[in-house]
């Protein structure tokens, strides 16, 4: 009797240390939004399950070795054992009564993450090969809805968001470490747009980053993600609804940082994923078909709004977005052409 009290007070010490190493220590990410606390809520659960059979069956594994194993000049065999019912009854109807148990409390906490607040706002979520794209929706004082679009997803705290989930090319994943949740992004236009609901509850700055691997540039796919007061959201929002009151190359590099033009294109004469931008513009380019031509505004104007048209030699083709003469505007594309001219 003095094995298994022994046994049983060993087992508790390990759980309880475990368990409290596991669930306190800093072995993840921040929370940075009420979806992270439900989530992290139903982890520890795990963890105290973890650290409970652990420690059940290397306590007993242990204690064995320690005081069971035979010693120099002992003879004579062990207890024949062929088996017993109610062992077999319990450690089948326990493990079956868990995992019941972790299936209602899941299902429990997945309800809770996915809660639809009447009063949420909404932002549509466009991934590209390799970049994210964020547009939000404001109504002016006299009653006009303006979009707009940032390259920074910028979040009031305390309020839930609905992102909705668009492709424009391949099979995306939104994933913020610190929310907790993330989503597949996939293409196929409004019937496979996808939602995801988070409510930030901390003020900070973390990372978006793409858990789905999309190509070449996968690696970099990454966007700043801002929570703010939402006094200061509001700020923001009403800046950025705005024209671009900069010079032509200062705007032209801001649409380039919104539309992901620099996820490929270099300025400083590397080569990613397409040919780089500094000392582009008035140069000879080599074409696939072997040909020349200057890049000048009509080229560059060109390669913006059909990119297979002329490909530069020693780049694929179809890789460059093929929706930009949807989304950029001409004083846009004219002020894109400008920033590119400036990078000699």
């Amino acid at each position: 009797m003095i094995h298994f009290v022994i046994v049983a007070v060993l087992v508790v010490i390990s759980t309880l240390a475990l368990g409290l190493f596991l669930t306190n220590a800093p072995l993840g990410q921040v929370q940075a939004s009420q979806q992270a606390q439900i989530v992290d809520g139903l982890m520890d659960i795990h963890w105290w399950f973890i650290a409970f059979f652990f420690s059940l069956i290397v306590v007993f594994i242990l204690y064995s070795v320690v005081v069971f194993h035979r010693r120099k000049g002992e003879r004579g065999d062990g207890v024949y054992m062929t088996g017993n019912h109610l062992l077999e009854i319990i450690w089948t109807v326990i493990p079956v009564g868990i995992v019941l148990w972790f299936a209602v409390i899941g299902g429990q906490t997945l309800a809770d993450v996915e809660r639809r607040d009447p009063q949420a706002m909404t932002v549509n979520v466009f991934a590209a090969q390799w970049n994210w794209r964020f547009e939000y929706e404001m109504t002016t004082p006299d009653g006009v809805v303006t979009a707009v679009t940032s390259d920074t997803l910028v979040l009031p705290k305390d309020r839930q968001v609905v992102l909705r989930l668009h492709s424009e090319d391949v099979i995306h994943s939104f994933f913020v470490p610190e929310f907790r949740i993330k989503q597949d992004v996939l293409p196929g236009g409004e019937d496979f747009v996808r939602e995801l609901r988070v409510t930030p509850n901390q003020i900070g700055t973390f990372k978006v980053r793409c858990a789905e691997i999309c190509g070449r540039g996968h690696w970099g796919m990454q966007a700043e993600v801002q929570i703010v007061e939402a006094s200061e959201f509001e700020t923001w929002l009403a800046q950025q609804s705005g024209e671009c009151d900069l010079s032509a190359q200062e705007c032209g590099q801001r649409w380039a940082d919104t539309y992901g033009c620099l996820a490929c294109h270099s300025l400083d004469g590397t080569t990613i994923i397409g040919p780089t931008w500094k000392g582009l513009f008035g140069s000879q380019v080599e074409l696939t078909d072997g040909t020349t031509v200057t890049a000048d505004e009509t080229y560059i104007k060109n390669s913006i709004l059909k990119p297979n048209a002329q490909i530069v030699a020693g780049f694929a083709q179809g890789v460059m977005p093929q929706n930009f003469a949807d989304i950029l505007s001409e004083d846009q594309i004219n002020q894109i052409i400008a920033f590119i001219s400036s990078l000699q």
